[in-house]
């Protein structure tokens, strides 16, 4: 006789699914906060995270074995405080009145966001998804890689106490300590998550679309940097260099080959050469090939590590560079080293006009990087725009370095860690993420006819409306004798009304 086993239940997805309904709570009295309730959340949460920046900047390289400590927590600067002081100025909860259109727009939360942490830059995307729910009135679970679990957690913890501390619900920030994909790809299909953002490879991208419900992701980058005979060289190899070893190339903005105009090609590699970027000969480019794509797919142990450690690994020396760059001749996806590579290396192709330059930034991003991120240093419009119209990139830095460029850092777009790819990226957003996109707007809209008179919706807050009083509903009746029963439903519906209207 065979005695039948009791299932013993997953106690790590028990106490996901606790978290879920501890978010779920958290998010109903978000939403009854006002702006200055809001404003007094956020502004606490910003000061812990900065406040921590070098701590957080020194864990994660610690953990993850990727990045510049310094650049790390320049981004954690810019994503607490930083980030706080660019909305300072928006309302996002407030409703919004447009006289000459006769539309009020009433700020409605997603709910719960269930935010997806990647292992590149783990603290300034803990940092900017937090705040970015938390100034639309969302609460947040945050998922960390695998690989930066610790750190991430760590700082999600902080930032949830200092959001409690501020008048934040129990609930609103929380973290999994313990991730592994088997239990996100679960909670991510799970019916009370309203909304998931994901950052990451393009696997856990997809893993989010196939969720079944709503998700904003992001596809891979792969930006190619145009240098025509129009630009100051020593200025664009000066920020080519800079944003290339920015934080070792991890934000997936960096720029990946550089097409360079043939007639000053020369003058910018001794200019970059100044910036210290280390040349290659076609045996170090040859070598940087074979230790960077040795099979189908990039080295990720090589991902985010320092030029001379790289140029180490392959066989050569490069002490004190801050950068590699690779001369190639064919910028198409054959040639590996036009490929995204999330490190300080650098593919240099030489162009003859701009239709050759467009020719190879389309062929380059064929594989991969579509809709994502492109750069040009010139003063030339029509080259310009000429890239911008016919490269499969939907942000152009122009003039500045693609890494903090296209991210919105040194431009005004709008500064991210998740940068949407668009419908040609298969991402469902082509913007750089902000807090609009995590929350949708219910619209009062009047009849547009002239004789019909907007109403006045000055000073009316839909979370401190006047008080409002049922009235006895009277219901139709086949049997109008029958009085006991209709006086009993009557009672039930009342008390109903009055608990919604109370809550």
């Amino acid at each position: 006789m065979t005695e039948t086993l009791l299932k013993v239940p997953d106690v790590q997805l028990e106490r996901a699914r606790l978290m879920l309904d501890r978010a779920r709570w958290a998010a109903s009295r978000l939403q009854k906060l006002d702006r200055q309730g809001v404003q007094r959340v956020v502004d606490a949460v910003a000061a812990a995270g900065f406040a921590r920046a070098q701590h957080f900047a020194e864990a994660a390289v610690r953990e993850t074995g990727m990045g510049v400590v310094e650049h790390k927590r320049m981004k954690n600067e810019a994503c607490s405080k930083g980030l706080v002081e660019l909305y300072a100025g928006e309302d996002f909860v407030g409703p919004r009145i447009d006289q000459a259109k006769k539309i009020v727009e009433l700020p409605r939360p997603a709910g719960v966001v269930f935010a997806l942490i990647p292992v590149t830059n783990p603290i300034a995307t803990v940092y900017f998804k937090t705040l970015l729910a938390l100034m639309t009135r969302n609460a947040i679970i945050l998922s960390p890689h695998p690989q930066a679990k610790l750190c991430s957690a760590e700082a999600g913890r902080l930032l949830a106490e200092a959001a409690k501390a501020a008048g934040a619900p129990d609930g609103a920030v929380q973290v999994i300590e313990e991730p592994n994909i088997p239990l996100i790809e679960k909670l991510m299909a799970d019916e009370r998550v309203d909304l998931i953002v994901a950052t990451g490879g393009p696997s856990v991208v997809k893993a989010a679309y196939r969720s079944g419900n709503p998700a904003l992701g992001v596809g891979p980058g792969n930006a190619p940097v145009l240098v025509d005979y129009t630009a100051d060289l020593k200025l664009a190899a000066k920020r080519i260099v800079a944003s290339k070893s920015f934080d070792n190339s991890i934000l997936c903005t960096n720029e990946s080959t550089v097409l360079a105009f043939a007639s000053i090609a020369d003058r910018l590699l001794e200019a970059m050469k100044a910036e210290k970027a280390h040349i290659c000969t076609p045996e170090e480019a040859a070598k940087l090939r074979q230790l960077l794509f040795p099979g189908k797919g990039f080295n990720t142990a090589m991902i985010g590590k320092d030029a001379s450690v790289i140029a180490r690994e392959a066989g050569f020396q490069a002490q004190g560079a801050k950068i590699l760059v690779t001369p190639v001749d064919l910028v198409q996806p054959e040639e590996r080293l036009v490929r995204e590579k999330l490190c300080p290396v650098l593919a240099f192709a030489r162009v003859k006009t701009i239709d050759q330059a467009i020719s190879g930034a389309r062929s380059m991003m064929r594989a991969s990087g579509k809709g994502h991120s492109a750069a040009i240093h010139s003063k030339n419009e029509a080259n310009i725009m000429a890239f911008a119209a016919a490269v499969p990139a939907l942000r152009l830095a122009v003039n500045a370095g693609c890494s903090l460029g296209a991210a919105g850092y040194e431009t005004n777009l709008g500064p991210a860690m998740t940068v949407g790819t668009g419908f040609v990226g298969g991402s469902s957003i082509g913007d750089n993420l902000t807090p609009h996109h995590l929350m949708n707007f219910t619209r009062i809209a009047y009849n547009k006819e002239a004789s019909e008179v907007f109403g006045n919706f000055a000073g009316l807050d839909p979370l401190n409306l006047p008080k409002r009083t049922a009235s006895v509903i009277e219901l139709p009746s086949a049997d109008p004798g029958d009085a006991e029963l209709r006086r009993e439903l009557r009672r039930i519906i009342l008390e109903e009304l009055n608990a919604v209207l109370a809550a």
